[in-house]
């Protein structure tokens, strides 16, 4: 778990913008792609993405401006890597304003269970890593190039 305010900003300024150049390479066409009738699409799942960490920040009471409805996708790909980019930018600010090193040990309830802070910072980190894996079969299987993650893609 994260010890200091300035290593959760790090960690999540690299992982937002792994994520903000995943999305940045979505169509408008693509979004509809989805392995199976049971399975999100892949502009659902990018939704998902952008819309999950407001959630999770706003049980943990900060005051946090929610990208958008996550029950109501943006009709266009560049108006979701374009909500993602802006919140991403809105977390850094509100977590460096709102908390401290010493916030991170606080308790609060997350899910029906008790959680520190820095249990639920880490949370919304490696949801969206998770996500992030799921995101980019859905770009290869629609054709998409698939960005950098942590070292070069497949075709580098």
């Amino acid at each position: 778990m994260y010890q200091t305010i300035q290593e959760f900003i790090e960690d999540w300024r690299r992982e937002s913008r792994i994520t903000q150049n995943a999305l940045d390479v979505l169509t408008d066409e693509s979004l509809s792609r989805r392995v199976s009738p049971k399975d999100r699409t892949l502009g659902e799942l990018a939704w998902h993405i952008v819309t999950a960490p407001g959630h999770m920040l706003a049980m943990a009471g900060l005051p946090v401006e929610m990208p958008g409805d996550p029950n109501t996708r943006p009709a266009s790909a560049r108006q979701m890597a374009d909500a993602h980019r802006r919140f991403a930018e809105q977390v850094t600010a509100v977590i460096a304003r709102e908390w401290t090193d010493a916030t991170l040990r606080e308790v609060r309830n997350m899910f029906g269970e008790q959680w520190p802070n820095a249990l639920t910072l880490q949370a919304i980190i490696r949801h969206e890593i998770h996500h992030r894996g799921q995101l980019t079969v859905l770009m290869r299987q629609a054709g998409l190039p698939v960005p950098d993650i942590y070292g070069p893609a497949r075709r580098d």
